[in-house]
């Protein structure tokens, strides 16, 4: 990445304060699930104080795909039936979704950049929870997930013209997106993340991943989950994040899963229930 300019600068801080607040009852949500002590009901009350965010909760899990034996009206009763980081999940995701654009004039399909990120949390956490369970939370990796691509949205949405040159240029040059982001603009979409996350307050590790995304020199067991993660989902074609999987692409982490990606994604069973669960999101979502 080139050395940020004065103008360059400013016109990111900028473009970073004009993105909505994160909901402070979720960033309160992710604090609270930290704390493995932390009483699920504390949890359960500020999710509660969220009324809207509550409806959203019961539609996903009162919806054909979780098939429950009786209607669920209540966060506590969510929370015996799926869990606390279900529920913590399900928050999270709604707050995401809430501060995304409908459009941007740059070309990036919002809609499908949400089912690419929704999948890639999901099989992020798979990942952590077979790969690297004695390293992380592997909840620590469905947020890093969701969250880690955040920055194009901030691109997309302010910096219009030259995100649209770096798609094209990445799409022209078969590289992938952040490097004709870092040649075109600057700066890449993880740095621009890292900035909107450390304004949302959000836990220095997880900003640190948000930014260290595409550097390779930094290496740790969410990095590896996350990455791979990416990988699989741009593999399987499952959505788009404006960098395509790319013919002979190496697999990112082969200390940890080996150098096949396809055998990874056998070890984790199909695709689909993650799939189908970050669809059946998505549509609840915007309703």
């Amino acid at each position: 990445m080139s050395e940020l300019t004065p103008e360059l600068e400013r016109k990111l801080g900028h473009a970073v304060e004009r993105m909505p607040a994160f909901p402070r009852s979720v960033q309160r949500v992710l604090e609270l699930t930290r704390n493995i002590n932390c009483p699920p009901k504390e949890i359960v009350g500020v999710i509660e104080k969220d009324p809207v965010m509550t409806m959203k909760i019961f539609k996903v899990i009162n919806s054909a795909y979780y098939n429950l034996p009786n209607k669920i009206t209540s966060v506590g009763q969510s929370v015996v039936y799926l869990g606390i980081n279900t529920v913590k999940n399900l928050a999270l995701g709604f707050a995401a979704v809430g501060i995304l654009p409908r459009t941007t004039t740059a070309g990036f399909d919002v809609q499908r950049y949400l089912l690419h990120s929704l999948v890639v949390a999901g099989v992020a956490r798979h990942l952590g929870q077979l790969f690297a369970r004695d390293e992380l939370e592997p909840g620590d990796c469905y947020v890093a997930g969701l969250l880690h691509d955040f920055g194009k949205i901030v691109l997309a949405q302010f910096l219009p013209a030259e995100f649209s040159e770096a798609m094209r240029y990445s799409t022209e040059q078969g590289i992938p997106l952040h490097d004709a982001e870092s040649r075109i603009i600057g700066i890449d979409h993880g740095v621009v993340g890292a900035m909107l996350a450390h304004r949302w307050t959000f836990p220095v590790e997880l900003v640190d991943c948000i930014r260290d995304h595409h550097n390779p020199q930094v290496q740790s067991a969410l990095l590896d989950c996350l990455r791979t993660a990416d990988q699989i989902v741009r593999l399987r074609g499952v959505g788009d994040s404006g960098n395509p999987w790319r013919t002979g692409e190496a697999a990112i982490a082969p200390h940890r899963f080996g150098d096949d990606l396809d055998a990874v994604i056998d070890r984790m069973g199909a695709l689909d229930k993650i799939v189908d669960e970050a669809m059946v999101f998505a549509q609840v979502a915007h309703e």
